[in-house]
Order: C-alpha cells, then sequence, then structure tokens
C-alpha cells in the first residue's frame, strides 16, 4: 500500500465520510470507491470527527474519518465481516446511535490513538503535524495540566499540508473522564504519529 508524499515526505491522506440520518441513527457512508478496512468494531465509541478506519483508493492510503457533527456508538455493521471490504460512493459504512455515550456502551472512543504505557496513561497523535494547543493566537489553550477532560473534547489542532484537523481526546483503555497531568509536546511543536501529546489520570 502507498502513502501520498509531498517535498519528499510521506503523509496520509484524509478523507470524511458522508453522513445521513435515518431516524435516530446516524449512517455513515463512503466519499468514494475503495477498499475499506480498520472499520470500529460494534459497540465501539466514535467521536465526532473521529477516525473510522482507513480507505484504499487506487493503491493510496486515505484516513477516514467521521463528520464533525456526527458520534455515538457504533451499531451492527452491514456488509461481510472481512479485513477489507469493497465499498462503492455511497454505501453504508455504518450506523451509529448518537444517543449512547461510552459510558453506556462500556468502551472507549474509537480511533487508536490513546494507550496506556508504564508509568500512566497517555493520549496520542493521530497523524504527523504541526501542533497547536490554542485554537488562534491570542486565545485560551484548548487543555492545560490540572484540566478535567472528557471523550469528545477538542484538545489540540494538527496541521497537515496546510490543513488544520482537530484532535478530540479518547480512546481505548482511557477513561471516559480524565486530568491533564501535563500537555507533552510546546505550542507549534512538530509532532509524528503515535507521539505523546498528554499525560492524563483518571478523575
Amino acid at each position: 500500500m502507498k502513502r501520498a508524499q509531498v517535498d519528499g515526505r510521506l503523509f496520509t491522506p484524509e478523507l470524511v465520510a458522508r453522513l445521513e440520518r435515518d431516524g435516530t441513527a446516524l449512517v455513515l457512508r463512503s466519499p468514494a470507491v475503495g477498499l475499506w478496512r480498520g472499520a470500529p468494531a460494534a459497540g465501539s465509541m466514535v467521536s465526532p470527527g473521529g477516525l473510522v478506519g482507513e480507505l484504499e483508493i487506487l493503491g493510496v492510503l486515505h484516513r477516514l474519518r467521521a463528520p464533525d457533527d456526527a458520534g455515538g456508538v457504533v451499531l451492527e455493521r452491514p456488509g461481510p465481516a472481512a479485513a477489507r471490504r469493497a465499498v462503492a460512493y455511497d454505501d453504508e459504512l455504518l450506523r451509529l446511535d448518537p444517543e449512547a455515550g461510552p459510558a453506556r456502551a462500556g468502551v472507549g472512543e474509537g480511533g487508536g490513538v490513546a494507550q496506556a504505557e508504564a508509568g500512566g496513561l497517555v493520549f496520542r497523535s493521530p497523524l504527523s503535524g504541526r501542533f497547536y494547543v490554542r485554537p488562534a493566537p491570542g486565545q485560551e489553550a484548548f487543555v492545560k495540566a490540572g484540566d478535567v477532560i472528557e471523550v469528545g473534547r477538542t484538545v489540540a489542532l494538527l496541521e497537515v499540508m496546510k490543513t488544520f484537523n482537530r484532535v478530540a481526546y479518547g480512546g481505548e483503555g482511557l477513561p471516559s473522564s480524565a486530568r491533564v497531568l501535563e500537555v507533552v509536546p510546546a505550542d507549534e511543536a512538530d509532532v509524528d504519529e503515535d507521539d505523546v501529546l498528554l499525560r492524563v489520570e483518571p478523575v
């Protein structure tokens, strides 16, 4: 599988799933033709703007994200269970229950950007880019040491190829509520995928 390359650096392009409302459920649909993989399991939590797998298009991997106004617990996925599933434009990928939260679902947020490590819990970067701790110069930071945060809260922006990506707290193994012990990168520092962004503890 190939990843896009610009100025000699590899990066993973991103797409946003199409959103449709069906009664109380939110339906995420494919934005393109390709092979979909890494889908979140039924019962897992998807946050607004969170990762819902990768879409391989002509051999190039694209991260696939939920729209910023869509989140909830994954209901049973349509179609066959497979490591990679061929999808057409507008095929249904996931159904979400927006009323169910992580406490009711008994799971953490999807996306795979949060992990435990020796000595504490950490929240890791989902991609490489420039880290911004505040929405604009002169404004308050999204989070700081001592803040109590919940799943879905924006903790930073990552600039990738002049596009700002919102990073929301949550992930497997992390509590739904946590206290920030440390914001690790300096504001406007360059970070790599899987670098530690926050050190946290359960509330």
